[in-house]
This record gives C-alpha cells, sequence and structure tokens, in this order.
C-alpha cells in the first residue's frame, strides 16, 4: 500500500502528516492566510521535503474548517473529506494509546469530543483557544508570536492580575475551591501591571476556561483521561498548568508526542476505519 496524506486546514495553520505501513510519516505545519494556497503549499513543500513522488501516494484525506475550498482531486489524486470531530478523536486515541477518554483539541477555538473504541462524539466546545491568545496579545502585548507570548509569561506573575479566592476571603469555600484557585481572570489588574504579567494572565485565563470546560465534559462521560491536542498543547506553560489543574480535579491531563498534529494523524487514520468517510 502507498501513503495516506492527511491535510487539515484550519483557521490559522494548515497541517499535513502521511501514514506508510501504519507508521507515521513527517508531520509539518504552514500558515494559513489563503486557505487554497496554503493547502497546495503545504502539500507541495511534504512532499517535495520528503522526497515523496506523486505515484508514491494512494489517497489525500482532508478535514478542517478550510477543507471545503478542495475539491475531489489535488494533482489527480483522490480526495476524501473527513469531519473534523472524527479526525480529532481518532488522532487523540491514537497518540495517547487510549481507547476511551475525551480529547480536547486547542486550535483557533477549543473542540471537545468524546472518543471511545474507534467512534468520536462531539459534545460542545468554546471559542477560547489559540486565536483568543493571538488576537488579545496583539492588542495588548504587541505582538502575535505564541513563542514570544510564552516567553512573556514566564516572567510573569498571573497573581497580579487575576483576583483569587483568597484574595476575596480567607473563609474556606470548600475542597473543589481552594483559595489559591482564579475567582475573576483579570479581575484585580492595574495600570501597573507589566507585560510579563499580562502574557501570563492571558495563558492562565486560556488554559483555566478549557479546563473547567474539559472536565464538565468528562465528568458528562464519565471519563478521568483527557487528551490534550492541539497547537497549544505543545507549549510547555500548557503542560506544567494542566499537571497542576488535573491533580487539584482529580483528571489526568495527556499530552502525548505530536499532539499539536493529532488532527491531521486523526483524517489520515480514518482511512483505515469504518468511521472515516469513505474511500
Amino acid at each position: 500500500m502507498g501513503i495516506i496524506v492527511g491535510i487539515d486546514v484550519g483557521g490559522s495553520m494548515t497541517k499535513i502528516a502521511g501514514v506508510r505501513d501504519g507508521k507515521i510519516i513527517a508531520p509539518a505545519m504552514t500558515r494559513a492566510t489563503d486557505p487554497t494556497a496554503s493547502l497546495y503549499g503545504a502539500f507541495g513543500k511534504f512532499t517535495s521535503e520528503n522526497g515523496i513522488a506523486l505515484s508514491d501516494i494512494d489517497r489525500l484525506m482532508i478535514t478542517g474548517v478550510g477543507s471545503a475550498f478542495a475539491g475531489d482531486e489535488i494533482y489527480a489524486l483522490p480526495v476524501t473529506h473527513v469531519t473534523e470531530f472524527v479526525a480529532i478523536g481518532r488522532g487523540g486515541s491514537r497518540l495517547s494509546g487510549l481507547s476511551r477518554a475525551l480529547v480536547v483539541s486547542m486550535g483557533t477555538g477549543t473542540a471537545l469530543v468524546y472518543h471511545e473504541n474507534g467512534k468520536s462524539l462531539h459534545l460542545g466546545g468554546t471559542g477560547v483557544g489559540g486565536g483568543t491568545l493571538v488576537g488579545l496579545a496583539g492588542k495588548l502585548l504587541g505582538t502575535t508570536d505564541v513563542k514570544t507570548i510564552e516567553e512573556l509569561a514566564d516572567r510573569g506573575d498571573s497573581s497580579l492580575v487575576d483576583l483569587s479566592v483568597n484574595d476575596m476571603t480567607e473563609k474556606e469555600i470548600g475542597p473543589t475551591l481552594p483559595g489559591g484557585m482564579t475567582a475573576s481572570n483579570f479581575g484585580k489588574i492595574r495600570e501597573l501591571a507589566s507585560k510579563e504579567d499580562i502574557a501570563a494572565g492571558l495563558l492562565n485565563m486560556i488554559y483555566e476556561t478549557v479546563c473547567v470546560a474539559a472536565i464538565l465534559a468528562a465528568r458528562q462521560k464519565g471519563v478521568t483521561d483527557i487528551v490534550l491536542t492541539g497547537r497549544l498543547s505543545a507549549l510547555e506553560s500548557a503542560k506544567k498548568a494542566f499537571s497542576k489543574l488535573g491533580g487539584t480535579f482529580g483528571f489526568n491531563f495527556v499530552m502525548p508526542e505530536n499532539s499539536e498534529y493529532a488532527t491531521v494523524i486523526g483524517a489520515a487514520l480514518t482511512y483505515f476505519d469504518e468511521e472515516g468517510a469513505g474511500k
């Protein structure tokens, strides 16, 4: 069998990966300004850098919000359109090794998908995600580079902008709401707050919002394993934050290798599943 190529045309990034003989080939990403140009650019870069000829490829599996711009063929190769939530669940399950889990895709926004034994169910999501971070950071910090934002946050202190439970009362509220937990994101920001503190507050707000949404969805399905995927899941700050939050609330947040490519890998893998869009 030849290579099955997955392409995820998202709101801000296009990602691509291949699967051959059950092994994942060189996942990569490019910025998505124009969906069509980004799709063809990512495909050309992937084949060129990996020495892959068109004759080596059996099928393209395409997903994401920009996938509608792709037809039924690209360079005479057959295209299958994959439901994004199916790809999220399939990719998160494969990378984590878990057959039953809540898979969270932290992309431009955040999607929550319950995956069990090869079946995926979209439970909902939130508009808070990478797009929120980049948009607000552009206005508040003067940068839209995620790595730069994270570097600023590493030198900042979110407690200088966020209002905690301890800031409001000395009384113990209960085991589910420790005193150090945030009561209001940016609830005590002052004019003297530094860019570093604001950056830390932005990341904290996004991580906490995603965490709460994920925990509520996981409780609905009776699972404690939550797989984090998408670009934000690859940040070191995310790993630290979710490890702490998971310990606080009794949930196991898993951030597998190549987590930022879970959806595109899942799209490629659906070729082999009955759940896929067909062959």
